[in-house]
């Protein structure tokens, strides 16, 4: 891998980043000292000097997290180059056997030094060797630009590609000059969530095996999980096709917002599995009129619980629907392209998942058809013509989750926020717009973080009261795939296409 010398580099690096550190500490010390003499600093004359002190303690967690990245870079480095060591001592005519025992007792060195699990050590030599053969994620990781969790992020979702496919994703990411790179915050700039998300969804785009073969091997897989826990308590996982999944969590977070208020103690978190557990284990469910409990014990609601008319034992109030978005690429819709759908909160889905909810008039999903052209929305399915409802769908595809750096709030709990408001002469239109959830508007209104203006197609970034810029986190969608033999399409006539299909 030719990492030896790379080790070096970083270790110049972590020098650099010490010393750094070091010369904060002594220009804190000397303010905390205070200028004359040594004497204390008066804390009413003193604002400066207190601010000041704050912003070197900012300053310190950033060079400790870029310290804690490059110290991260040197550890995958030393792992791989311990396997290769390894390995080179292996004698060239061993046999498999062999071989295989040899990296196994590497492993177990390696655990038995870190004091951690065999499996732990595994996965850590895993990582860090396709790290290591990722150079500009080693780069990055290297130079403090992005985090372990980061870096590890990337060595799982290129785990099952080819080395060309491995290489064009990293390159979509990690390389300006790349065909189509990736736009907005750098990975380093995104929460590994959010990096995690945007990194999938390009996999799923650009993966060898399509996505619906894929999701028909996920779909044989599913499966429910009990794993008990300490204190009495236990976990229930449930591994489902993501339409499922999505409209069960949004379904059970609509209801528990609809539960609370001055007489509901429990918080949301409490809330959701206890009405997921009522309604699992039928506590307070009434059949729809005209249906007998037997009757409905025999067949049982379906997949979103549409043949319950009320629930008594969880609130004695109607559970909301949740409107779901699905962003659907229009050549997919008319079934001329399987090009993978958004769904909102989830991510990419097969095109037949999409084709099945528009075609089933699923109520709470809403479809949004995907110009070809530019990735811009051509129409909002709705109920009804309202502008507000229009204008929100719109922001809530845009955005797809709370546009304040770092929140990965989904959009069942977001508001819709002026970003410049209106008694300032803030406008209602997309670009004024933006999601935030209830923690981060309270937050906008009552300090000094700034919201950038918005565009059409892209959320607002944001700036610190210190006057850190971050960049806006958003999906990066890439124009969707024409069909061979169709070179260009008006607006017009392909609107006409569309809708004349949908209505038939």
């Amino acid at each position: 891998m030719g990492i030896g010398g790379g080790v070096g580099v970083v270790l110049a690096s972590i020098d650099a980043s010490v010393a750094a550190l070091d010369s904060l500490n002594r220009e804190d010390s000397f303010l905390a000292a205070g200028a004359h003499g040594g004497a204390g600093v008066d804390i009413g004359a003193g604002t400066d000097v207190l601010q000041r002190r704050y912003g070197i303690r900012l300053e310190r967690l950033e060079l400790m997290a870029r310290l804690e990245a490059q110290l991260a870079a040197v550890k995958a480095a030393t792992a791989a180059e311990a396997v290769e060591f390894q390995q080179a001592m292996t004698p060239p005519d061993a046999s498999v056997q062999d071989r295989t025992y040899a990296d196994m007792s590497v492993v177990e060195e390696i655990a038995g030094v870190l004091t951690i699990s065999s499996a732990a050590a595994g996965a850590l030599v895993k990582q860090s060797r396709r790290i290591c053969s990722l150079p500009p994620v080693m780069n990055a990781l290297s130079a403090g630009a992005m985090s372990w969790q980061h870096a590890r992020i990337v060595a799982d979702e290129t785990e099952g590609l080819t080395p060309e496919g491995a290489a064009s994703l990293v390159a979509h990411f990690f390389d300006p000059a790349a065909p189509q790179p990736a736009r907005g915050a750098a990975p380093g700039e995104l929460v590994p969530s959010r990096f995690r998300a945007k990194v999938r969804g390009w996999r799923e785009r650009h993966h060898p095996e399509s996505i619906e073969k894929r999701h028909a091997k996920g779909v044989a897989d599913r499966r429910m999980e009990y794993t008990p826990d300490k204190d009495g308590m236990a976990w229930i996982s449930l591994y489902l096709p993501g339409d499922t999944a999505c409209a069960i969590w949004n379904r059970t977070t609509a209801t528990a917002r609809g539960l609370q208020g001055p007489d509901e103690p429990r918080p949301l978190t409490q809330l959701r599995p206890d009405i997921a557990a009522s309604l699992l284990l039928g506590v307070g469910m009434k059949p729809a009129a005209g249906e007998t409990a037997a009757h409905a014990e025999e067949d049982g609601p379906g997949p979103g619980v549409q043949g319950t008319q009320g629930v008594t034992g969880i609130g004695k109030v109607p559970a909301p629907r949740a409107d779901v978005l699905v962003m659907v690429p229009v050549f997919s819709l008319l079934g001329v392209t399987d090009e993978p759908a958004v769904l909102d909160g989830f991510g990419p889905i097969p095109a037949s998942m999409a084709r099945k909810l528009v075609a089933d008039g699923a109520e709470s999903f809403y479809r949004v058809l995907v110009d070809p052209r530019d990735g811009a929305p051509l129409e909002i399915g709705r109920k009804n013509y309202r502008l507000t409802e229009t204008i929100k769908r719109w922001i809530r595809m845009r955005d797809a989750k709370c546009t304040f750096r770092g929140c990965a709030n989904r959009t069942p709990d977001n508001e819709t926020d002026h970003l410049t408001a209106w008694q300032h002469g803030g406008t209602t239109n997309v670009s004024n717009l933006a999601q935030l959830c209830p923690k981060h508007h309270r937050l906008k209104h009552h300090s000094q973080w700034t919201p950038d203006p918005a565009t059409k197609n892209e959320p607002p970034g944001w700036t610190s009261p210190t006057g850190r810029h971050y960049n806006a986190e958003y999906q990066d969608p890439e124009p969707t795939h024409w069909p061979p033999g169709i070179l260009s399409a008006q607006r017009s006539p392909l609107e006409q296409v569309v809708l004349q299909r949908l209505a038939t």
